[in-house]
């Protein structure tokens, strides 16, 4: 029996080669692809010299993966082989002149624009098809509708606050900074009140923030603006509270319009950078002045005895709150750390994916 060459067929995609091997009633069909990217071809069959054992050999221009699908049927056997990287190719062999048994396969041959819209085609119809077999919320309008305007509620609140030290700070100068929590401690109760709701959204699922970060955050800021400054007077005309003020506004009027936005599918470029950068100065800063006001606190905590806890005459007459205050602030700067980094990858998650979209 003779060893003959077949008439190959070829065609592809971005993504896939396929081979048409002119053989009938193919037996014995043995396809391998070799470590230097050449594939091997031999099988028993009807060819276009009758009854022979047929052989070919292939060494592609690029690297395809190992996985090779065939089907052998009556007149023809059919080759499937996925490229290593999905682009295309300016021909199917290394050589660049083309074997004498391979030709077109007009059937399945399209040139590079055609694949392009026939890929985008199956594309779009994955996408539905997916989106298709996801159960619709049905209270997802509702959901978002809450969302917004509890975002809305949010920006509001820290423009007036932001505004207000603003304004006054340009027309009273550094006089501004000792009366800040008498002007505006009221609006930032209310936002610092609001905002436990950020940590029960991610509990119920509103929102895909993890709870972690979202409650020390929240927790952070409610310590140095209820304990600090609310319960000490003496606190309360220092030009500490004025920055830690100024730093939280400035961060929030930034972060809740982009969630707001988020929430009616609309994205502002410039606004989408400020919410992903501003924070890198500003947290940190923020976190400083925070442990300016609790070092402040410290010596009146110790002179006033509040929120001492009494122990056994034995032991002494109370433990100070200083000391657990200073405690806190170790934990405020692992804090920092935590929220620092889930920060950072978020933003590298948000423009990661943006690149991926460009190219």
């Amino acid at each position: 029996m003779q060893i003959l060459t077949p008439h190959v067929y070829w065609a592809q995609r971005h993504g896939e080669i396929f081979l048409r091997v002119e053989l009938s009633d193919a037996t014995n069909v043995d396809i391998r692809l070799m470590e230097d990217n050449t594939l091997q071809f031999r099988a028993q069959g009807h060819g276009a010299k009758g009854d022979n054992q047929y052989e070919f050999s292939l060494e592609f221009l690029e690297p395809v993966k190992p996985e090779i699908h065939q089907k052998s049927t009556q007149r023809q056997v059919d080759i499937k082989i996925k490229k290593r990287e999905e682009r295309w190719w300016q021909r199917l062999t290394l050589r660049e002149k083309k074997p004498v048994f391979l030709g077109p396969d007009f059937d399945r041959w399209l040139d590079e624009s055609d694949a392009e819209v026939e890929l985008q085609a199956k594309e779009k119809i994955n996408k539905i098809s997916v989106e298709s077999r996801v159960r619709k919320d049905p209270y997802l309008g509702l959901k978002k509708g809450y969302l917004f305007m509890y975002n809305l509620v949010q920006f509001l609140g820290f423009s007036w606050i932001f505004v207000n030290m603003t304004v006054r700070l340009v027309i009273l100068g550094q006089d501004s900074f000792y009366d800040t929590f008498h002007t505006a401690a009221d609006m930032m109760y209310f936002c610092q009140m609001m905002a436990v709701l950020e940590v029960i959204n991610p509990l119920l699922g509103l929102v895909k923030t993890k709870f972690f970060p979202a409650m020390i955050q929240v927790a952070g800021r409610n310590v140095i603006l209820f304990v600090i400054f609310g319960s000490l007077e003496e606190m309360q005309n220092k030009a500490v509270v004025f920055f830690v003020f100024y730093l939280w506004s400035t961060i929030e009027i930034f972060r809740y319009p982009f969630y707001m936005l988020a929430c009616i599918d609309t994205e502002w470029k410039l606004l989408t950078w400020l919410r992903y950068s501003l924070w890198i100065p500003l947290y940190p800063l923020g976190v400083v002045a925070e442990a300016v006001a609790v070092i402040q606190s410290l010596p009146i905590f110790d002179e006033t005895r509040l929120f001492s806890i009494p122990l056994p005459s034995v032991l002494g007459r109370s433990l100070s709150f200083s000391y657990t205050l200073q405690l806190y602030l170790v934990l405020m700067f692992l804090g920092l750390f935590i929220n620092f980094r889930h920060l950072y990858k978020q933003r590298r998650r948000r423009y990661r994916s943006r690149k991926k979209k460009v190219q």
